[in-house]
């Protein structure tokens, strides 16, 4: 499969990120799969972004596009299956195992609440993963808009977790996302709950704006087995507020690709956010450029660009900048393997 990458692309490599980017670059949040991890004969719905890699992203696929969008960096990883219902979670972990070697390549597992303790225990176990990450659309006994944190994430899988040491990437869940105050009670109370489960909120809290982060990362700043991810952030505001107000040496970068290799721009709108986007994908709250008024590069370059603006902004150092790219994600995952081996 082609990688799709233009000149125009290049150039934002060439003259904005070439320069800022360290060596090695850990990316802690990529969603990892074959066909093996779907239903034979399985179609994913015509918009969906997975078409756009052939219905699968393999750690192959994946290698082939880092090398072409980051030549010059050397690359590491932490993958998870792919969260939709219709995908095997037993056959994710294979895979996931398959790929990961604990030394470049780690991984998670999918889990549901409705998974048994002892097929959570096999799915890690069996297949050296180093935790596991739920997912809001496994909750199927509430709606969307209701499910909280402790309906994912059931005490028995948590009390493995914390027995273990194990990682747990959470996507937190309900419409307000981080200024969610049931949310910001579960937060705390998981990370206290769990002392020894280093949990990753996903995305910052999915804080795609700034008045959804503003005053609310207090609370888990405090836990020291709290971290954050910056997947899909490409706000730099938001960017700036996590590097100034969350412990730097715990903040992870990640990107959420296959859908980071999109080309769009999330937005901020009127405290909401949107997806702007240059291809006619939907990936939640898409607005398309259906016109092609506007030229795209990737939600990756945007991220990155935006990680670069707002170092700057909070006066990060070159060590933390190469820390939140690589350091502090390869001495979690590292001592996380090493542990349970």
């Amino acid at each position: 499969m082609a990688v799709d990458y233009k000149q125009s692309d290049q150039a934002v490599y060439e003259t904005e990120l070439k320069d800022f980017l360290p060596e090695k670059i850990f990316d802690g949040h990529v969603h990892l799969f074959d066909e093996s991890c779907l239903p034979q004969g399985y179609e994913f719905p015509e918009k969906d972004c997975c078409r756009k890699f052939g219905g699968q992203f393999t750690l192959e696929l994946c290698l082939e596009y880092i090398r072409t969008i980051l030549p010059e960096q050397d690359f590491y990883l932490n993958s998870f299956g792919h969260p939709s219902v219709e995908f095997s979670l037993d056959s994710g972990a294979q895979y996931t195992g398959r790929v990961s070697d604990n030394k470049r390549y780690f991984g998670m597992a999918m889990v549901s609440p409705h998974d048994s303790i002892a097929s959570v225990q096999k799915r890690i176990s069996a297949n050296r993963l180093i935790g596991y990450k739920p997912y809001l659309n496994f909750v199927d006994w509430k709606k969307k808009d209701e499910i909280t944190i402790f309906d994912m994430l059931p005490d028995e899988q948590m009390e493995y977790a914390d027995a273990g040491g194990l990682a747990v990437t959470l996507h937190i869940p309900r419409p307000g996302r981080l200024a969610d105050h049931v949310n910001q009670q579960q937060m705390i109370e998981l990370c206290r709950r769990y002392p020894n489960v280093k949990i990753i909120f996903a995305h910052i809290g999915r804080a795609y704006y700034l008045q959804n982060v503003i005053g609310y990362l207090d609370g888990i700043a405090g836990c020291p087995n709290a971290y954050i991810d910056t997947a899909m952030v490409n706000h730099e505001g938001v960017l700036e507020y996590a590097f100034n107000k969350f412990p730097r040496e715990r903040i992870l970068f990640g990107s959420d690709a296959p859908i980071a290799l999109l080309r769009g721009k999330s937005v901020e709108i009127n405290n909401q956010y949107a997806y702007l986007m240059g291809e006619d994908y939907q990936i939640g709250s898409t607005i398309y450029d259906a016109g092609h008024a506007v030229e795209f590069t990737s939600f990756y370059y945007e991220q990155l660009r935006a990680i670069k603006l707002a170092a700057g902004r909070a006066g990060l150092s070159g060590t933390e900048v190469e820390n939140i790219f690589f350091g502090n994600a390869f001495r979690l995952f590292s001592q996380i393997a090493i542990n349970l081996s």
